[in-house]
């Protein structure tokens, strides 16, 4: 079984969890863009992005499908089911259409754009996106003002799924510090071999530098 990945924030998820779990897969980076790639990739996952999990003849797309399936081959409730499955299921939902997605906004502009060279940032957009962290965390922190993990005692994958991009809070400019209970619910997660370091001992190319300022020290350019 293979788990192809990148170290981007999705594939980043997904390999986490794999570690987490110490799922019995083999890791292998992959550029499924790169021209040289595409014939290969195309037919494991037509949308040519990572993680794709093979198993078999059989692959498996999108990073919340493969932490299912690996939860199932692990036998492990880090996905969970039974009477807790709805509750992680809203947490999933609600993450991806709120606070990942203003996360991700900001992240793109301030970090993904710079890394690849693909524009100048949008300070409308930047600031779109800070202003939907700021509603969705104020939400978080109060829920987590009363518990440690998002569903029941332990942490889940809904707690994987949350904090996606807030590994590089800091290089985006994320104010996570305004929101107490969220950063010490993220320092939890820090603590956990697999979510700080998930590419630890893995063969993966690190991403290009951020150029924060240039040799005159003038900042990236906003529009």
């Amino acid at each position: 079984m293979k788990l192809y990945f990148s170290r981007n924030l999705n594939p980043r998820v997904a390999v986490a969890v794999a570690r987490y779990l110490d799922a019995p897969v083999e890791y292998v980076h992959a550029a499924p863009l790169d021209p040289s790639q595409q014939e290969k990739f195309r037919a494991l996952n037509p949308n040519l992005r990572v993680p794709i999990l093979v198993e078999g003849n059989q692959s498996l797309w999108e990073t919340d499908a493969i932490a299912c399936r690996l939860s199932q081959l692990t036998g492990s409730d880090f996905w969970r089911t039974g009477t807790a499955q709805p509750e992680m299921i809203r947490w999933l939902s609600w993450g991806t259409h709120n606070f990942v997605s203003a996360c991700d906004k900001v992240h793109f502009e301030r970090v993904t754009k710079q890394r690849y060279g693909l524009g100048p940032i949008r300070d409308d957009l930047v600031a779109e996106g800070l202003s939907g962290f700021a509603g969705a965390a104020a939400l978080l922190e109060q829920v987590l003002s009363g518990r440690d993990w998002l569903v029941g005692s332990a942490v889940s994958y809904a707690d994987f799924r949350m904090a996606s991009v807030l590994p590089f809070a800091d290089l985006a400019g994320l104010p996570l510090a305004d929101y107490p209970h969220v950063a010490a619910w993220h320092a939890r997660l820090w603590q956990l071999d697999a979510w700080r370091d998930p590419f630890a001992g893995l063969d993966a190319p690190e991403l290009p530098e951020v150029p924060l300022a240039d040799a005159t020290g003038a900042k990236p350019q906003s529009v």
